[in-house]
Order: C-alpha cells, then sequence, then structure tokens
C-alpha cells in the first residue's frame, strides 16, 4: 500500500542495473507496510534486508543474481547501489520530510547507534568492526561495503556506532534495523513542513 495525494506523489521506485557481474533489481516504496521478497543468493543479506523494510515499514522487492562463485562482494555492493539509487528516487525532491533521524537500538548483548541526514552529502561515518567472520554466506566486512554504497547513491550522510556488542550476528542485525527505524523517521513526512527542509531551498 502506498500513499499518495496531490500535494505528495507516490514515493515509489524501480532501479535496475546489470553489469558482468551482477543483475539487481530494486523495488521501494516509502510509505507502505513493510512487505515484499528479497532474493540475493545470500541468505543472510536477504535476512537483513527483509528486516530492514520490515522496521522501517517500507515495500520492498529485490532480485539479484551475480557471481558468488568468487564471494559476496559484488552482489553486496551492487544491491547496495540500487537500493541507494532507488531511495534517491523515492525521494523525489524532498519537500515535506523530517530530513533527520536517529535510534539506540539494542538486540541482546548489541546496542548500535544509527542517526542520519538525508543532506544530499554522502557521507559514511561507520564505527563497528568486527572480527572477519561468514554469516549464512555474507562476510561481516562486507556491511561496510553494503552501507557505503548505499549512502554513496542516497547521497545522505549516515553515523553508524557501535556501542556494545560482541555477536556479530546481533551487531549486524541491530545496524540494519536501526538503519530501518532511522530511515522511516527521516522519511516521513511532516505536516508543518511544505517545502524542503533546508535554508538553502535544495537538499
Amino acid at each position: 500500500m502506498t500513499a499518495e495525494s496531490s500535494d505528495h506523489p507516490a514515493r515509489t521506485a524501480f532501479v535496475e542495473r546489470r553489469t558482468k557481474e551482477t543483475d539487481v533489481s530494486v523495488r521501494l516504496g516509502l510509505d507502505g507496510d513493510g512487505v515484499g521478497s528479497v532474493e540475493t543468493g545470500i541468505g543472510f543479506l536477504d535476512h537483513m534486508l527483509e528486516l530492514f523494510a520490515a522496521h522501517g515499514r517500507f515495500d520492498l522487492d529485490i532480485k539479484a543474481s551475480g557471481d558468488l562463485q568468487t564471494g559476496g562482494h559484488h552482489t553486496v555492493e551492487d544491491v547496495g547501489i540500487c537500493l541507494g539509487t532507488a531511495l534517491s528516487q523515492a525521494l523525489g525532491d524532498r519537500r515535506g520530510i523530517t530530513r533527520y533521524g536517529s535510534i539506540q537500538l539494542p538486540m541482546d548483548e548489541a546496542l548500535a547507534l544509527v542517526s542520519l541526514d538525508i543532506s544530499g552529502r554522502p557521507f559514511l561515518a561507520y564505527n563497528a568492526d568486527l572480527s572477519h567472520s561468514s554469516i549464512g554466506g555474507f562476510d561481516t566486512d562486507l556491511a561496510l561495503e553494503f552501507f557505503q554504497a548505499v549512502v554513496s547513491n542516497a547521497r545522505i550522510t549516515l553515523h553508524v556506532r557501535l556501542l556494545a556488542g560482541s555477536n556479530p550476528h546481533h551487531v549486524i542485525e541491530a545496524i540494519f534495523k536501526g538503519f530501518g527505524r532511522a530511515l522511516d523517521e527521516a522519511t516521513s513526512l511532516d505536516p508543518r513542513v511544505e517545502s524542503v527542509p533546508s535554508t538553502k531551498g535544495v537538499l
């Protein structure tokens, strides 16, 4: 389900990316119910993206195939590129949005701070170092690559800081859930704001 009015048309986007390494499509609806399907060939990434969508209340469909025999890097990065591009397109001129979102999200022993600004300026500060391991075909160090791709293509500022945590699964899950919640807050429409929420008049 997607909200639509004369003032704020449906905030949706569909993005495809085909390279010699991957074939990715992403359909995103910002004003949704948190439903959809994710099939990337990397089980843990699928789960994290489903959690991101559910906790952000985004409708999200992703299909990706890639050269997983060489590892998950190309697929993870290209999914991030497409998701970031879809987010930028779905936001349109960014008129009426809240712009900022922040949350401290717990997941058992893990606690992640996720703060973002839909600023038009891509910047990632990612302070969540984990020992290298693999979860469901997902190398833990690829989380950084994913968020860098999203940030660069969505043109947002994102700060991720691990405040506590030792289990890589819990840490990454807290970050993805936190990203969904913070992004939901930042993309939500503020009835008090009629224009772009910036003194510059553009984001």
